[in-house]
């Protein structure tokens, strides 16, 4: 058991963008800073074939630093780009669907829950994980409140893993990891200036390793 199993970990959302190449870097960069359990590419606005082409570049990019590469957005951009998972939100028949379709050959994470009775609902379809927040939901220092709440609530009773959006301070992974989920998503907090990512993955994991409440076995 590593030191980073039985604590809270780091999952990094893909900001926005159309070079492939300084995404591709971006990425890169910040996977060398320490642990990270799964990186989510969005598609955001891309067509489906320039999201393949942007797919195709960062999927191996994350695979090799040992992070799962999970695909928001076309499922068969996941197939092709040989990703290790897809990220649904778009409902609940969605995401049934997509849990028949394709688990347990891939993870399989849900979005879109946005209070309670929904999350329950998302929940009883058993995905891998559930989302808390929006992608691009880091517009404040810290992590929204609302989804602190839903995923205290939630990791108190609930197996399936949960996934928390923090804010554009790195140390927010913190007051995620404090309600009990399982990872803490940053996005802005890392890529807003991609020549200190991996300096924030490293003192995210620092801060995590130090502070962050353990699971019980």
């Amino acid at each position: 058991m590593t030191g980073t199993d039985n604590r809270c970990r780091l999952v990094l959302i893909v900001p926005e963008g159309e070079d492939i190449e300084a995404r591709k870097a971006m990425v890169e960069d910040a996977l060398r800073g320490g642990d990270v359990a799964s990186v989510i590419l969005p598609q955001y606005g891309l067509e489906d074939g320039l999201f393949q082409k942007h797919a195709e570049a960062i999927v191996p990019v994350i695979q090799q630093a040992g992070a799962a590469a999970l695909i928001a957005g076309d499922t068969r951009v996941a197939g092709r780009a040989k990703a290790d998972g897809i990220h649904i939100a778009g409902g609940l028949e969605a995401i049934g669907e997509a849990i028949e379709k394709f688990s347990p050959k891939l993870i399989v994470g849900a979005g879109g829950a946005k209070e309670r009775h929904a999350a329950l609902e998302i929940g009883d379809l058993a995905p891998d994980y559930i989302f808390f927040g929006k992608f691009d939901g880091d517009i404040k220092p810290e992590a929204h409140p609302k989804n602190l709440a839903l995923a205290e609530w939630w990791a108190s009773m609930i197996e399936v893993p949960c996934i928390v959006m923090g804010g554009t301070d790195p140390q927010s992974a913190l007051a995620v990891a404090e309600t009990g989920a399982e990872f803490a998503a940053l996005c802005r907090a890392v890529f807003d200036e991609p020549a200190n990512a991996a300096q924030v993955v490293a003192s995210v994991n620092a801060l995590l390793d130090e502070k962050a409440p353990r699971f019980e076995d």
